[in-house]
């Protein structure tokens, strides 16, 4: 930064008064630093298969009374759409592409596969620090740990304390999968044993306050917090348990005391934010990965379908915004179209930067969010999956689908545990394709491929083209080298 200081006229450096020229190298030094801070910090939460309707604002029934309070306040985000599951959503959120342009489309990063996000791109926080932030992960990763250049410190974050693959136990941060068995939970790089037994909620929440605590706040700060809750397995400390006693359905009763726990770890950050005064040029960000597993206590109503869907109740995403100063029109539901690709863009244009790179899905929010303006998002590909035949893509009010949306495609009022399928898709014969009008038929009740089959042509022929850029999606075997016993009974990188 090049700064040209002009004295007053008819003066000159030579002959100004020592106090004169003190006050004027102090004003110089409060414009630098004012310069420096004036890039808002950055806290972006992210819950783990939140349902729609299992959030306060929405569903009395959930207590989420600081979450509310924030969304109130700020901006609910009607039309926010993720992926239909974990690591493709997060690939978003860290490169701006859709999943079917990275290799991540046909599903998660499983723990014994040696799957990745290619490191041809740029991940957010790299963009982020280029722009002198400070950058922190805690929470979840799930976007490739087989090799440690896939791991957090190595794509952008100055630190990070969480865990690699999903669906651990909270205590004891262990993951089975197939016929493995391993520990996964560190710091930065190292195995973080100290955290064993405690809840995962709660250790993610206080190492996100020692991180505000000790931050410097003329530096920005971008906070990357994805949460372990709400994922199975269902865990939660009994104290949280007996604050939803009205909830009858055991599994239901846990499932909303972990929304309870989170709902406390969210206030305890705030609060930490305000006592720093970072929360004085901050913009926080809340928003699920996918829609709620309704047949594992999530719900989703009255949305069609859930987690792993290409329904709405699978990927139309709760969230909201929130800031203190930022925001030029708060308290209101935005009805805009947003993806979770575009909150990379966003985020960068709201630091200072400039997105240079011409192919990344993601397009910028920031006048729709900030500002309040009008999306500068009218279409959007749900999924193009590369295995199967299924696919859907959004143009205005139109939602195409090609296939099997997946399964458990019903509405179902109260969520159950432990079904292998949801009793309601034996209903459903699915035609080939299937075309709905979401702005007037938001639960996708009536499919209208039939009635209208020149739009069904059209949208086929959008669909075709946004096909054509589609790579071969990577989900490798799994591989025995894999094995946490080869790790000293951890997770690990060093496989791939």
């Amino acid at each position: 930064m090049s700064i040209e200081i002009k004295l007053l006229p008819n003066t000159t450096a030579s002959v100004m008064e020592p106090v004169q020229l003190v006050t004027t190298v102090v004003l110089i030094l409060v414009f630098l630093n004012g310069s420096q801070a004036a890039s808002p910090h950055i806290v972006f939460i992210v819950a783990d298969d939140l349902g729609w309707n299992d959030i306060g604002f929405r569903n009395p029934q959930v207590l989420t009374p600081h979450l509310d309070k924030l969304a109130k306040a700020g901006v609910i985000l009607n039309s926010s759409y993720v992926q239909p599951v974990c690591s493709p959503s997060r690939n978003c959120f860290m490169t701006g592409y859709f999943p079917y342009h990275t290799g991540l489309q046909d599903g998660v990063i499983r723990p014994t596969s040696p799957g990745f996000v290619p490191i041809k791109f740029t991940f957010l926080p790299q963009k982020l620090k280029e722009l002198g932030y400070s950058t922190h992960a805690v929470g979840k990763w799930h976007v490739g740990f087989c090799n440690i250049k896939y791991t957090p410190t190595y794509r952008g974050f100055d630190t990070f304390v969480g865990y690699y693959t999903g669906a651990e136990e909270y205590y004891n941060h262990t993951r089975g999968y197939d016929k493995f068995s391993g520990y996964d939970l560190r710091f930065n790089t190292s195995v973080y044993t100290e955290a064993k037994g405690k809840y995962s909620t709660h250790v993610f929440a206080e190492r996100a306050v020692d991180i505000i605590k000790s931050h410097d706040k003329n530096t920005p700060l971008y906070l990357y917090l994805p949460f372990q809750a709400v994922h199975a397995p269902l865990e939660v400390p009994p104290e949280y348990e007996k604050l939803n006693d009205h909830i009858h359905n055991l599994t239901r009763r846990t499932y909303c005391g972990m929304i309870s726990a989170l709902d406390e770890a969210v206030a305890n950050i705030t609060n930490a934010l305000e006592e720093t005064g970072l929360i004085d040029n901050l913009l926080l960000v809340f928003t699920t990965d996918n829609g709620g597993p309704f047949h594992g206590a999530a719900n989703n109503l009255p949305l069609r379908g859930t987690k792993a869907t290409l329904w709405e109740g699978g990927t139309k995403g709760t969230g909201f915004i929130y800031s203190k100063t930022l925001l030029k029109k708060t308290g209101y539901l935005n009805t805009g179209m947003m993806h979770a690709v575009d909150w990379y863009p966003t985020l960068v244009e709201l630091a200072g930067g400039k997105n240079t790179d011409p192919n990344m899905d993601g397009v910028s929010q920031y006048d729709m969010l900030i500002i309040g303006g009008p999306s500068k998002r009218n279409e959007f590909v749900y999924n193009i999956y590369d295995k199967t035949n299924s696919s859907a893509i959004r143009y205005g009010d139109l939602k195409l689908m090609r296939g099997s949306p997946g399964a458990h495609s019903g509405w179902v009022p109260l969520p159950t545990s432990g079904e292998s399928s949801d009793t309601q898709d034996s209903q459903f014969q699915f035609p080939p394709y299937m075309l709905y009008n979401i702005t007037s038929d938001p639960t996708e009740h009536f499919d209208l491929s039939a009635k209208y089959p020149e739009l069904v042509t059209m949208m086929k022929q959008r669909l075709e083209n946004w096909e054509k850029t589609r790579v071969p999606a990577y989900q490798p075997p799994n591989d025995p080298k894999s094995n946490p016993d080869l790790y000293g009974g951890n997770w690990s990188p060093g496989w791939c």
